[in-house]
This record gives structure tokens, sequence and C-alpha cells, in this order.
């Protein structure tokens, strides 16, 4: 079996995410992940996943692979980022996420624009509901919908001071069930097992968490697999089959 290394940054914010920057459409974030050297990116606006199908549609035209994903903020306010393989994957999970967001309207002036672009950058909708809310569904609710449906669940930024588990219960559940968990640039995997060795169990990934255009794929993942799918990466997540993601040394602080 011969493995491939594929550069991925696998947490990226779009117009669509209110704290997303206006330039952040999905012509520019492919543009920009191509000019980085990225093999592959998952979109993951907040609580929303109608940004996805676009920018697909524009890697596969420019060879760049995207990976269908969202970030939900649970109940208990922790973000997570659920990532799916089928267009209808992600419309069934749109659909739970319709169910189950708080319909409050969101304050533009206050938190920002929630716009849906077409591959011209052109808007084409604009959410309604403000999507920083937490929806309505915890933790173990939120995986058991995210493995109902076939796709993947993975704490985000888990040592963040805000918006983790660890910030918003005090600790990452020992029987916490997840696919995998996600660091931010200011800790690496092993310092981090240091401290909390009994989280040891889980395999990594690290991102940028981009808002912007100049962050995106200023840190990302090296996914050793044999081609870029999500059956690849989930294997990789997993550390099946020889399959492994190194999460160390590509972090560009200055970025």
């Amino acid at each position: 079996m011969s493995l491939t290394p594929f550069k991925a940054d696998l947490h990226l914010h779009t117009v669509l995410s209110p704290c997303g920057d206006l330039e952040m459409s999905p012509s520019a974030i492919v543009d920009r992940a191509l000019e980085r050297g990225l093999d592959m990116i998952a979109i993951s606006d907040h609580n929303t996943t109608r940004q996805v199908k676009t920018c697909q549609k524009i890697g596969r035209e420019r060879g760049l692979f995207v990976l269908g994903g969202v970030e939900v903020t649970s109940q208990e306010e922790a973000h997570c980022l659920c990532f799916f393989e089928t267009d209808g994957q992600l419309d069934e999970f749109q659909s739970f996420l319709d169910a189950h967001l708080p319909p409050i309207p969101n304050d533009e002036d206050r938190f920002g624009y929630q716009l849906i672009v077409d591959e011209n950058d052109e808007i084409t909708g604009e959410e309604p509901y403000h999507l920083l809310n937490a929806i309505d569904v915890d933790i173990d609710g939120l995986y058991d919908e995210v493995h109902r449906i076939g796709g993947l669940f993975v704490p985000a930024h888990v040592n963040k001071s805000s918006t983790s588990l660890m910030s918003q219960l005090g600790f990452v559940p020992p029987d916490l069930r997840a696919d995998g968990l996600e660091i931010n640039k200011f800790t690496t995997r092993d310092d981090f097992v240091k401290k909390f060795a009994y989280l040891k169990r889980f395999n990594f990934i690290t991102d940028s968490d981009a808002h912007f255009i100049p962050d995106v794929g200023s840190v990302y993942n090296v996914i050793h697999m044999e081609h870029r799918s999500f059956a690849e990466f989930a294997m990789a997540l997993r550390g099946e089959e020889g399959r492994w993601i190194d999460t160390m040394a590509f972090r560009d602080n200055n970025k």
C-alpha cells in the first residue's frame, strides 16, 4: 500500500458565518488554499451547511478536495466540527439544524452579515436567524445525530479558553464519544496529551479556524491516505489501515 501526504485545513468559515470576513467567498477561499499548497479543505460555517456545495463545485473545477462540514454550537455552547460525505447527508443535517437552532433574528450591525453567495460571488440568499447561538441539543445528542446520518464528529479547538468543551465543562469528559479531537495552534498534540493523558486514545487534527483570507492554510494537517476522499479521511482520523494524521510543525504563527 502506498500512502500520499495531503495538506489539509479542515476548519474554514465563509461569508455565511457572521464572524467571517466579507472577502471569505467560496472562490476566494479555494484560490487562497491552492496558493498555500493545500490539497484539501473543509468548510465549517457556524450552524449551517448552506455554503458547502458551492465551495465543493469550485473545488472540483480547480483541483481542490472540499470536505463538507459545519461547526455546531451544542447546548453546552461548545463548538463541534461535523463532517459529511454526500449532498443527501448535508441536506438531512441541515434540516436537523433548522429544527434546533433558536429562531432569533440576526443583528447585522452587531454580529455581521450571514450571506449565501454563488461561484461568481453574487449574493443569492441570507440566513435570517443568528448562527452563533447554541442549538437545543447536547453533545451526546449531537454525536448520535451525526453518526445516525453517517458523518464524523470532532469537538473543536478543545484547548481554547472559550466555546470549547474545556471552557464550558471544565474538562473533556473521559467517556466522550467522538471520532477525534481538534486542537488549535497554541498547543501540540504531544503537549496536550502530557497534560491530559486520559485523552491519548483520540487522534487529533489542528486547523486555522480561518475567518479571513490571509489565515487560510496558516495551520494545517498532513493526512497520509491513498487518495483524497471522505472514506480515506475517516480511516486516517481513526488511525485505521496505516492511515494517519500529522499535526506537528505546520503552523505559520505570522499569518
